[in-house]
């Protein structure tokens, strides 16, 4: 027997914003807050404010577009925020709305049903409160028996829930219902040139059992790693109401040249260690799907573990979907595997790795098996 993902499901919201659309956004709002600043700029007791253009922000990260749960709201320059309805405690939360569609795609594409799980989990960086656990308000609207909960690992939330779903399995559990619902433009500084074209909003989910007679991609071996790094910070918290404090940081912020200077040869150690172990070389490898924060971290990670000339010759080994998406967080590995699930053949083995903050790394070694 072996532990497989045998099915994936992806939603995502019918809204989407361009590059330009964003820029022309951040530039209108940069200009009020100058103006209205003038004076306390010119004194150095406030930073000025700096716009953006759409070809900077494609050449840094390869990001052309993002979904997104609310436009309007975003793209006024005196809100720069989702404009949403608050939602009665009787109704279901949108976080878990969200979680249950993907979920749907994600059971049908492994034709079971809620009787047949036995665990879900939501594991994501954005969760839209603090309790009840939103798995369980999913598992409830499934009409899941057994036992629920959520958990977050930032970035790499959706790689350390397969391990959990994976230990979960060899524990006893008939099949776990993994889910990552993102929904980032709620913690999105859409006043920082840095920060505004960074994140979507998303939703995938993922189905893991014990199964020969499936096709699907066996958990072959899993490697997960965490270091304390506060190059990726978000200070949003329930204390945030009681602290004395006039600091401006209860939304996404990082210091993006560290975090790549750091990051990518930890992860390309990591990847080519857990090969290394299981006596697979990289060239083996048919997919590399990687976390989508930035087009050039992946294309430098992918080549430290194969090599400049297998890297350039072949870049299709890491999917790319960032250029649609942005970063949807922990949900972006998950997306890269649905989309291109399907160019993996039977035997042939891939990697799903995520990272982001803590710092956390999540490396899953998979072989695809396909039944027919």
């Amino acid at each position: 027997m072996g532990i497989r993902i045998t099915g994936t499901g992806l939603y995502h919201p019918e809204e989407s914003i361009s590059n330009q659309e964003l820029v022309e956004t951040l530039n209108a709002y940069v200009e009020q807050f100058n103006h209205d600043h003038a004076d306390k700029i010119e004194t150095g007791e406030v930073e000025a404010r700096r716009g953006s253009n759409a070809e900077f922000i494609e050449k840094a990260s390869g990001v052309k577009s993002r979904y997104v749960i609310e436009k309007d709201g975003i793209l006024d320059p005196n809100r720069l925020r989702p404009r949403l309805a608050e939602r009665s405690d009787d109704e279901l939360s949108i976080q878990a709305e969200w979680g249950v569609i993907a979920a749907k795609q994600a059971m049908q594409n492994a034709a079971v049903t809620a009787e047949d799980i036995d665990v879900v989990i939501l594991a994501c960086s954005n969760l839209q409160r603090a309790y009840p656990a939103v798995a369980i308000e999913i598992q409830t609207a499934l009409g899941i028996q057994g036992y629920a909960y959520d958990m977050n690992v930032a970035c790499s939330a959706a790689t350390f829930g397969l391990k959990q779903a994976y230990d979960a399995v060899q524990s006893g559990a008939r099949r776990v219902l993994l889910v990552n619902v993102e929904i980032t433009s709620g913690h999105t500084d859409y006043r920082s040139r840095d920060c505004h074209f960074i994140f979507g909003d998303v939703a995938t989910a993922s189905i893991i059992e014990n199964t020969t007679s499936k096709t699907g991609f066996e958990i072959l071996d899993t490697h997960l790693f965490t270091q304390f790094s506060n190059n990726i910070r978000n200070n949003f918290g329930f204390l945030n109401s009681s602290e004395l404090t006039s600091r401006d940081d209860k939304q996404f912020r990082q210091d993006g040249r560290k975090v790549f200077k750091e990051v990518c040869p930890l992860v390309a150690k990591i990847i080519t260690t857990q090969l290394e172990k299981n006596d697979i070389e990289a060239t083996q490898v048919k997919r590399f799907w990687l976390h989508q924060a930035n087009v050039n971290m992946n294309e430098l990670i992918l080549k430290l573990v194969v090599g400049k000339a297998v890297a350039e010759a072949d870049p299709a080994l890491v999917p790319i979907i960032l250029d649609e998406f942005a970063n949807t967080s922990s949900a972006g590995v998950m997306i890269a595997l649905h989309r291109t699930a399907h160019e993996v053949n039977n035997g042939e083995y891939g990697v799903l790795c995520s990272f982001g903050a803590g710092y956390s790394v999540g490396s899953i070694l998979v072989q695809k098996h396909v039944v027919v």
